[in-house]
């Protein structure tokens, strides 16, 4: 098991914590049993928390927890340019210090900001909140059109249901692809969002056709990655020219054709090695990949690893 402590301060965004709490709590299936990880929510100290959320919160531990847990999940609070406790910073600080993973959802980056553990690394928070952020934290590497950044043992998440991105991709780095999926499922959720926050930031989306959209096209490809094998059968199945499907994707999803069909294939593929025993070969086609050559070369540039050395790893 992995300890995960869940730092609530008074104004805590308690969306935020949800995601840390259906990811790392309450697991896949009716029983709803943790697997991997045992999360407990902490405060300055123990007792009632405030939330802007209509009701107070009640945790039973303090900043103790935070130096013994693996992970540290910090939500955003309601009004994120107040300055933090200074003891929940030293506790942060000292966590780092020791080596313990820490990881902000939405503006809960200020709150690593204020304790300078996100100087000269690269971040991310709610695009709402990047130029406050920008102006306050100078020493920040921000990157506003991210969904989460994974910089190793500083993580962050833009805003909201970004949080739950994030967690989900704890999830698959520490138990693996099939974890993450089947923890997505259950929160009925992709298991991996491609692009960035900037397809719903408002004013990048003047372009796009509110009555359009491309679920349907979208579903297709992750249902049939064998036969959605370029833009040109995407854009054949959307019923538009290339040129129209690339401008509208690019607008709807945030990234290019080419990079969310690469993610998808890369997702079934180790899916695939983790939980049967195909061939590599077979992997290659089910995936999309088409070859065996293809295959490792996507999956080592997103694992580091081969597809018989992932294999291997796993069931490790």
């Amino acid at each position: 098991m992995l300890s995960v402590a869940a730092l609530a301060l008074d104004g805590v965004m308690t969306f935020d914590l949800a995601c840390a709490v259906q990811a790392f709590r309450h697991g896949p299936g009716k029983t709803g049993e943790p697997v991997g990880f045992d999360l407990r929510t902490c405060g300055v100290r123990p007792g009632p928390v405030w939330t802007p959320n209509g009701f107070e919160l009640h945790v039973e531990h303090g900043l103790e927890l935070l130096a013994e847990a693996d992970l540290i999940v910090v939500p955003g609070i309601g009004l994120p340019t107040l300055p933090a406790p200074e003891p929940a910073l030293d506790a942060l600080r000292a966590a780092s210090a020791r080596g313990a993973t820490i990881a902000s959802i939405c503006i809960g980056a200020f709150v690593l900001a204020q304790a300078g553990l996100l100087d000269d690394r690269p971040a991310t928070t709610h695009w709402a909140y990047c130029d406050e952020f920008a102006a306050l934290f100078p020493a920040v590497k921000l990157d506003p059109g991210a969904l989460y950044i994974d910089d190793g043992d500083i993580l962050t998440s833009a805003g909201l249901s970004a949080g739950l991105d994030l967690c989900l991709h704890i999830v698959r780095r520490e138990l693996g692809a099939a974890a993450a999926a089947d923890l997505a499922r259950w929160n009925v959720v992709p298991p991996h969002r491609e692009g960035g926050q900037a397809q719903y930031i408002p004013q990048l989306m003047g372009g796009a056709d509110p009555g359009g959209g491309l679920a349907t096209t979208l579903s297709w490809a992750v249902a049939n990655l064998d036969k959605a094998r370029d833009v040109a059968a995407l854009a054949a199945h959307a019923l538009m020219s290339e040129r129209t499907f690339i401008r509208r994707f690019k607008a709807e999803v945030g990234t290019t054709p080419r990079a969310w069909l690469d993610a998808q294939r890369v997702g079934r593929a180790r899916e695939l090695l983790e939980r049967t025993e195909s061939p590599v070969e077979t992997v290659a086609q089910r995936s999309g990949f088409g070859g065996v050559t293809a295959l490792r070369d996507h999956l080592r540039a997103a694992t580091g690893l081969t597809p018989s050395a992932y294999r291997r790893s796993l069931r490790h």
